[in-house]
């Protein structure tokens, strides 16, 4: 899969997971790769930045497997922020399958 596709909606995938509940790094990463194909890489550095911005707060849990891990959870401002990228992938896949069907009728 293209590297900007995936780029753009990973953003939107890590913080649809972290709504349905608090997750650490390692499991989303797995998560996600379950149906788009992605580097551990990736998901690391945008947990960082969406921690500094506000949309999630770590905290620390004991594991059973080893040593504490880091969960991520979704703030309040977070949410909104998910309901806005929603609204806008809806708006554009929308426009993109459209114009996607337009082509095909055309060709």
């Amino acid at each position: 899969m293209n590297v900007q596709f995936k780029k753009g909606v990973l953003e939107l995938c890590v913080l649809v997971l972290l709504d349905k509940g608090d997750r650490y790094g390692y499991e989303l990463v797995q998560k996600i790769s379950q149906q788009i194909e992605i580097s551990e890489g990736s998901v690391y550095p945008l947990l960082r930045r969406l921690t500094k911005e506000h949309y999630c707060t770590t905290y620390l849990k004991e594991s059973t497997e080893g040593p504490s891990r880091k969960y991520y959870q979704l703030t309040d401002e977070g949410k909104h922020y998910l309901l806005e990228l929603l609204a806008e992938w809806n708006q554009f896949s929308r426009g993109v399958n459209q114009l996607i069907k337009e082509g095909e009728e055309n060709g």
